[in-house]
């Protein structure tokens, strides 16, 4: 990439046409990037809603792609435009909505707060992260030390994952989402009476969320075609690579499933069995 001076100078010209926008902004993604991510920690310190710690920072970064996805899609139908003026304007404009940070809807369900509070804090936490195979699918730990072929140590460190999530990750978790033990109990209730529909819902809500918190990664984490997984898996290694992704990503951890690696075709293929308790 050009030096920061030369791209921000062409940033600031005018683009005449959509193709023009488009080679443009991708050879300065980074710099746009930082720019969105940068603008949403300002506004959150002038609106007290800041603290220097590694989930704001999380925070910021994942709402920072949420931004420039969005710029890159509607700024072709803007041109001729100043890319770097478009893009301020357009997080200037969420940033004044009432709610500029607000949530899909679907996610201010009690499953919905309860599936988003899980995935949030496995975005910075490996035993939250881990835990999602448990909640997601039932899997005991034996059962993900399988299904990503871990070595003797690794294996280890996945029961002390779990163990610490057990024992107070869960309920901080709970605590931090203002999920309470009536809430727990209610979503247990429905279902144990309607299984079926609960798990249904329980994926599509998934799907939503895991979108969202993988944006938390934009450029170490893509999603993998079904022959670079299984090239991944036959040479061996990226273990922790593949416990990132893999845990927040559902169509990626079944199509992986299906190359049957490691021992795994032994046993059922997982689908979703999501269980509110750890």
């Amino acid at each position: 990439m050009p030096d920061r001076a030369t791209t921000v100078g062409r940033l600031e010209e005018v683009v005449s046409a959509a193709e023009e926008f488009d080679r443009v902004t991708s050879q300065a993604l980074p710099l746009l990037l930082d720019r969105a991510t940068n603008s949403t920690k300002r506004f959150l310190r002038e609106t007290g809603q800041w603290c220097d710690d590694v989930a704001h920072e999380k925070f910021a970064l994942r709402w920072g792609a949420e931004y420039l996805e969005q710029f890159l899609v509607a700024g072709r139908s803007e041109v001729p435009c100043r890319p770097l003026f478009l893009l301020d304007s357009m997080v200037a404009k969420q940033h004044s909505r009432p709610e500029p940070f607000c949530y899909h809807p679907d996610l201010l369900t009690p499953l919905g707060r309860l599936i988003d509070g899980l995935v949030s804090r496995a975005a910075i936490s490996r035993d939250a992260l881990i835990a999602l195979y448990y909640h997601c699918f039932g899997l005991a730990p034996g059962q993900v030390i399988t299904i990503l072929g871990l070595t003797e140590q690794s294996g280890q460190r996945i029961y002390k994952n779990f163990k610490r999530w057990r024992d107070s990750g869960w309920q901080r978790t709970m605590d931090d989402m203002g999920i309470t033990d009536s809430d727990v109990l209610d979503l247990c209730s429905q279902q144990q009476r309607h299984p079926q529909q609960f798990n249904s819902e329980a994926e599509r809500i998934i799907r939503i969320a895991q979108s969202h918190y993988r944006k938390s990664e934009p450029d170490h984490y893509p999603c993998l075609s079904r022959r670079q997984w299984e090239e991944m898996f036959l040479e061996g290694y990226g273990s922790d690579y593949r416990i990132w992704h893999l845990a927040l990503c559902l169509d990626c951890f079944t199509a992986a499933w299906d190359l049957g690696f490691r021992g795994a075709a032994a046993m059922e293929k997982p689908q979703v069995d999501f269980h509110v308790q750890p």
